[in-house]
């Protein structure tokens, strides 16, 4: 069937203009994501080291937790016994008190020191891993997170409409463009080849998280919905759930032994613990099987009962109904929590050209709208090739600088500042800000050079922090199992200085009538 070019424009348009109000956007969204497929290396990498005795076993998880709730009863409340220490989640039970926000709370951890007396300790879990994470969900917005999360929805709607509006441009020349990448001269058809490859070859990957991206978004609204019309009012969570059955807890290590006997293959990382209005006691394992994908970037999480250890298989999945098994697969995903490391390097190469496809689709725009010089003629381009040019530019890698620089300061902080999550906040967004800023200053072009070593530079010192922290200066540190984040800086490090070595060139040899040239420079 042939489709009318009027139709064409219509979608083309389309695509274009909510690829240049969403693109920048997302572009920040897919680079942090890609950054967030080692969020638990990053998170070991960037925690100090507790000052805490070595854990006590876990069959001594009761005594020590007893010795806890003496001298801490507002423990009670709310703790976790941790099956499995991780420099992380260094301490055997770990208890959260509330802070002065309404979801903030602060962690404590417990051990038994060499004399037998109690240690406590509050835990500085690191920061900058909630801060790329938060850079994900939030497209790196600085607004709270419930008026962050409406706008992420309604960019992913824009980011569905994007693609099927692309796919329908693209479908008439399908066959001939499919496979073309014609590089040369003509610099719009270069980046036009390089965008509708990156988007065509990947528009499964795209269209899952899309959609589950809006789900995410928008589940709120979704569930009161859901629950006005099918539910009369309120859906029902805890139908599953077993209700508590006795007045003592049981031990860590007997729930340990009757979960493993009915989770076979489920690798318990801790159990939690809280109290509901009626005083008695609600629980929860956490843990993973890795032979089913997970709907959480790591872990998988359901309820058990704490006093006869019977788990409430429902929400795991392997283990639920048709419906659930479909939603849970989706939802991995969009989390790549299936298949090990591979998947994982695999969606952080999927998420770099996807940062990459929103860039190009700017450079394209730009591109689209240069005005040829003829002749000797000087021509001056639109402001609004130059203004995008400068944001795209700033915030692009802008925000690729100030991920590293908060990344990086990781090991230095802990050390010196109280406020850790303040900090990481105030790094990122200087550098960010100051990034655009430096953009518009100095034009694309120039900007792009040196955003890009400035980027290169924030990089590489994260490995030399770990570097710096395995030799013990000045208060850094260094945890084993966390070299994915060094081996991905140093890698990324060579790829920034060909593209900022390839930006020289294009701005010394490139179209002089170009915004990426030399004298590109703002209009009058």
């Amino acid at each position: 069937m042939k489709i009318s070019s009027d139709i064409i424009k219509v979608y083309k348009d389309v695509h274009i203009w909510v690829g240049i109000i969403c693109g920048l956007m997302l572009f920040i969204a897919f680079y942090a994501g890609a950054i967030t497929m080692f969020e638990k290396p990053l998170e070991r990498w960037a925690t100090p080291p507790s000052a805490l005795a070595p854990p006590p076993p876990l069959e001594d998880a009761q005594t020590l937790l007893a010795a806890v709730l003496a001298e801490h009863p507002q423990a009670a409340k709310r703790y976790a016994i941790v099956v499995t220490p991780t420099p992380d989640q260094p301490a055997r039970v770990i208890w959260a008190e509330r802070g002065k926000g309404p979801r903030q709370f602060t962690e404590y951890g417990a051990s038994f020191g060499a004399d037998g007396s109690l240690q406590t300790e509050k835990l500085r879990k690191a920061k900058a891993a909630q801060l790329v994470d938060r850079m994900h969900q939030f497209v790196g917005l600085p607004l709270p997170d419930g008026v962050a999360r409406y706008i992420m929805g309604a960019v992913a709607l824009a980011y569905s409409v994007a693609l099927l509006s692309g796919l329908i441009v693209l479908l008439p020349t399908l066959t001939k463009d499919m496979f073309a990448l014609r590089i040369g001269k003509n610099i719009k058809r270069m980046w036009l080849d390089a965008h509708n490859a990156l988007g065509l070859f990947s528009l499964p990957f795209h269209l899952v998280i899309a959609l589950t991206s809006v789900g995410f978004a928008l589940h709120t609204p979704f569930y009161a919905s859901q629950a006005k019309l099918l539910y009369g009012g309120q859906i029902n969570w805890g139908e599953h759930e077993a209700p508590p059955t006795g007045t003592t807890p049981l031990p860590a290590h007997v729930l340990l032994e009757r979960t493993q006997a009915q989770l076979p293959g489920f690798e318990v990382y801790s159990f939690g613990f809280q109290q509901n209005r009626e005083g008695q006691m609600e629980a929860s394992v956490t843990g993973l099987d890795v032979r089913h994908g997970a709907r959480g970037r790591t872990v998988m999480q359901t309820h058990l009962d704490p006093y006869s250890g019977t788990v409430d298989t429902h929400d795991l999945p392997g283990r639920m109904d048709g419906w659930g098994e479909a939603v849970n697969a989706f939802f991995a995903l969009h989390f790549g929590s299936f298949g090990g490391n591979p998947v994982r390097w695999l969606y952080v190469l999927m998420g770099l050209a996807g940062a990459a496809l929103f860039y190009t689709g700017n450079l394209l725009w730009i591109e689209s709208r240069r005005k040829k010089q003829r002749g000797a003629e000087s021509v001056q381009q639109k402001r609004s090739a130059w203004v995008l040019g400068c944001l795209t530019t700033g915030i692009s890698l802008g925000s690729v600088a100030g991920i590293s620089a908060t990344i990086a300061a990781a090991k230095w902080l802990p050390a010196r500042v109280e406020d850790l999550e303040l900090w990481h906040q105030a790094i990122y967004y200087a550098v960010f800000f100051a990034s655009i800023g430096w953009a518009f200053a100095r034009g694309a072009a120039r900007s792009a050079v040196e955003l890009l070593w400035l980027a290169a530079l924030v990089t590489v010192a994260i490995p030399l922090s770990s570097l710096a922290g395995a030799f013990g200066i000045a208060g850094a540190w260094s945890h084993t199992g966390s070299w994915p984040v060094d081996l991905t800086a140093l890698l990324a490090v060579p790829v920034m200085l060909y593209v900022a070595h390839r930006s020289q060139l294009r701005l010394r040899q490139g179209h002089k009538d170009s915004v990426w040239a030399q004298s590109g420079q703002q209009p009058a």
